[in-house]
């Protein structure tokens, strides 16, 4: 083992095929070992990675892209939007990919539907990218992906939990479960509830998370109160849930209508947290500057970004995988918005 080591560092850089031969398996499984695929044996996986780092091998993400015959570019689709969320993960995605030696080409679309989803996704193919990724969080860009061409890698980002493609998403339920048991453990007898757009499979999740946790607690489930993902949305809902003696504890669907709220209820007389508590989703970096600074969700969206290249690499390595998720789960931070209720 050492003299094949030496004798790889000595010429040029160790390749994945110099680990195939140093380990005795396949450059498939090597692959496989890589991009952490289940159906490698565990013996065969230690194997692996001891000769990975004996010979000091560094994987080369580009280099795998250009060996299926496309370019090291990486086409993405997202709809035009300076929402946070999308926004954030865009970025992250596009620093990740610039990390392994990919380059990003976007393709951006003014709504999410079939007809801009198709040719966005066909003009990728057109310029025989490694791979494609669509970050779809409505129910039409759901529709739309199944009826994309499956002859060039794809994975979906926030899509629809329900559909059988590969996917990453953050587990929206479990971030709205946090947020709504730590409104009733601070004392409060039920949480309301502004959520999302109902086509956004976030705002979906988020309802559906908020719900089970009330359920579980045996309180009582308020009606939700629609919104946009926007702080005018906010304070709408704000100025209606102010009038409302009973509400003493408030989840907002993001941040930006966590902010409408504030100054709806501040409008009112009604202070936070000392008459009404109220948490966030996103951890937008204002949310720690808010009156109160916010109590809200915080998705990690490198890592969502990180674990979607990860995902479309093995797409892009072994196109017979099958299906791929990956789901990533959100943190509480706590900050000043959260109280015991009044009395």
């Amino acid at each position: 083992m050492d003299h094949t080591s030496s004798a790889v560092r000595g010429a040029r850089e160790p390749a994945m095929t110099d680990v195939a031969r140093l380990a005795g398996v396949s450059h498939q499984t090597v692959s496989r070992v890589l991009n952490g695929h289940p159906n490698v044996r565990e013996q065969t996986r230690l194997r692996v990675r001891a000769a990975i780092e004996e010979l000091g091998y560094r994987p080369n993400r580009a280099a795998r892209a250009l060996a299926t015959g496309r370019s090291q570019h990486i086409g993405v689709v997202a709809q035009n939007s300076t929402l946070y969320g999308p926004a954030s993960l865009l970025a992250a995605f596009e620093l990740a990919a610039a990390v392994q030696g990919f380059v990003v080409s976007v393709r951006r679309v003014r709504v999410l539907d079939r007809s801009s989803i198709t040719e966005a996704v066909e003009h990728h193919r057109e310029q025989r990218v490694a791979g494609i990724v669509v970050i779809a969080p409505t129910a039409a860009a759901g529709e739309a992906l199944a009826e994309v061409p499956t002859d060039v890698p794809l994975v979906a980002v926030d899509g629809d939990p329900d559909r059988g493609a590969t996917l990453v998403t953050v587990d929206q339920e479990a971030g709205a479960r946090l947020a709504t048991r730590h409104l009733l453990e601070a004392g409060h007898r039920t949480v309301w509830h502004v959520s999302g757009p109902a086509e956004w499979f976030d705002a979906a999740g988020r309802v559906r998370g908020w719900q089970a946790a009330l359920e579980e607690a045996g309180a009582e489930v308020p009606p939700v109160n629609p919104a946009d993902w926007s702080a005018a949305s906010g304070y709408r809902a704000g100025l209606l849930l102010a009038r409302m003696p009973e509400v003493t504890a408030v989840f907002a669907a993001n941040d930006h209508l966590a902010l409408g709220i504030l100054r709806a209820m501040s409008e009112r007389g009604r202070s936070v947290p000392g008459d009404v508590s109220v948490v966030g989703f996103d951890d937008v970096p204002e949310a720690a500057y808010f009156t109160p600074p916010l109590t809200t969700v915080r998705p990690d969206f490198d890592t969502v970004a990180s674990e979607t290249l990860n995902v479309l690499m093995s797409c892009i390595s072994d196109p017979e995988a099958g299906s791929i998720r990956r789901t990533i789960t959100p943190t509480l931070v706590e900050r000043d918005s959260v109280a015991a209720p009044p009395g």
